[in-house]
């Protein structure tokens, strides 16, 4: 299927997933110095965003199993970014920011900032302006 133009209709599935690829390219290289990645960022996030969440609760918010966000929680801990303070084996946990976890976090949502102005600002490339643009529409109004 083409356009009257002969050229390829425009996939949003395609034009998102080649977005997504670059952003976390760049997110990649600018958490990197901070010893942190994507997926440790999104953990950051969210165990500052639900205090005392559950083992289970992020692993859904993630997107990925319990197991290894155990492993996961695990490193983060034995980095001093987080804390664990499940009273015993089988009860419930209470995973929260130390001090130095709310600092670096604070640091890699800066890297985050910087990303975005790099390449949804406004000396980005006009398209991905628009979609820096869509975006911030689309969610302002949760």
């Amino acid at each position: 299927m083409s356009t009257e133009s002969g050229a390829p209709p425009t996939s949003p599935s395609v034009v998102l997933l080649t977005v997504a690829h670059r952003i976390e390219s760049e997110l990649g290289a600018a958490l990197a110095p901070l010893g942190l990645t994507v997926s440790r960022l999104g953990l950051l996030g969210h165990i500052s965003g639900v205090p005392g969440v559950s083992f289970s609760d992020l692993a859904r918010m993630s997107g990925i199993s319990v197991q290894s966000v155990h492993t996961a929680v695990k490193a983060l801990v034995a980095a001093g970014l987080v804390r664990d303070r499940t009273a015993r084996a089988g009860a419930a946990s209470t995973i929260e920011l130390t001090p130095e976890g709310a600092r670096l976090l604070r640091e890699a949502m800066a890297a985050v900032d910087a990303v975005d102005t790099q390449l949804f600002g406004p000396d980005a490339d006009p398209a991905l302006r628009q979609v820096g643009d869509a975006v911030r529409a689309a969610f302002s109004r949760l």
